[in-house]
């Protein structure tokens, strides 16, 4: 049997420029230095928040990013989003206790025409001690994650990926997932296309149910799997279907992923009993947890 035969539910698919003041050559340990002798113009851009009328934020860049990319960074939804979390219900400037001083954009990643990563770091004081609260932010925005629970016999099996992750210098076993593309904030259908890109699996996405949809809507209903240095917000989906042992044999090892994005990707199958010892991955872990809860809370549908 196919894998497009999946219970009517489930198949696989086949798979600026930089205008240079005069310079000169500095040598030092051997190494050629390329050195300008006229310092850039500072980057400075200035801003005002509703919740501290009067007090305008500033926000510079550091020598050696450009101005397209300073551009691009504080008109990026990334850090639109950022200005609009720390004013929310629940964000650090909503009481009144903190001040947002000044932000210091430090690095822009673009993904083609789109801001991907930003980094920067924020000058924010407690206005009762003076005292500053740690404000290094790596924003990439929010992402999506999959746990796919496909039953075999008596046995359920969870359908992972294995990659390369540099910063980890590790390959590692985690749930299918990927970073919203968009300002639109379609994180079931970014879900249902990053299985299928990753994995080859087409869901319906009448058929995903969202986890983190059970949580406080104090909690905004994400997951936060870094927040000491990441804004990164997580939502989580989960899929249940029925499968030959067939299509479990042709998933296990199978070569997927976008090549032109650098996403060199093998599927891994893995008994859904021995999965939460099976990777580091928060995510896997972070599902597991939601799922066995959601379960014994009675959430989720029948069907699943």
């Amino acid at each position: 049997m196919s894998l497009r035969t999946l219970t009517g539910r489930l198949h696989v698919s086949s798979p600026l420029s930089l205008l240079c003041n005069r310079t000169h050559k500095a040598i030092t340990g051997g190494f050629f230095v390329r050195m300008s002798t006229h310092a850039s113009k500072p980057l400075v851009h200035s801003l005002t928040l509703p919740t501290q009328p009067g007090q305008p934020v500033e926000v510079t860049a550091l020598p050696g990013v450009s101005d397209s990319d300073f551009r691009n960074a504080i008109e990026s939804s990334l850090f639109k989003q950022w200005l609009k979390n720390l004013q929310s219900p629940t964000g650090v400037l909503a009481n009144g206790a903190f001040l947002l001083k000044r932000v210091l954009i430090q690095g822009v990643d673009m993904f083609g025409q789109r801001l991907g990563f930003l980094k920067f770091k924020a000058n924010i004081i407690d206005k009762e001690t003076e005292e500053k609260v740690p404000g290094i932010v790596f924003a990439r925005g929010p992402a999506v994650a999959v746990l796919i629970l496909l039953e075999s016999g008596n046995e359920t099996y969870a359908v992972l990926t294995e990659q390369a992750r540099v910063p980890t210098g590790r390959l590692v076993l985690e749930l299918p997932a990927g970073m919203l593309a968009d300002d639109q904030g379609d994180f079931v259908g970014t879900a249902a296309r990053e299985v299928e890109e990753e994995t080859g699996i087409h869901l319906k996405l009448e058929d995903m149910i969202d986890l983190t949809a059970f949580l406080e809507q104090s909690t905004g209903c994400r997951i936060f799997p870094s927040p000491g240095g990441c804004d990164e917000e997580i939502s989580v989906f989960l899929y249940k279907g029925r499968v030959d042992k067939e299509v479990i044999t042709q998933l296990q090892g199978k070569e997927s992923g976008l090549r032109e994005h650098g996403e060199l990707i093998k599927v891994r199958v893995v008994p859904y009993g021995q999965l939460w010892r099976m990777t580091a991955d928060a995510k896997v872990l972070m599902a597991i947890a939601l799922y066995e809860m959601a379960k014994r809370e009675g959430l989720l549908p029948l069907k699943s």
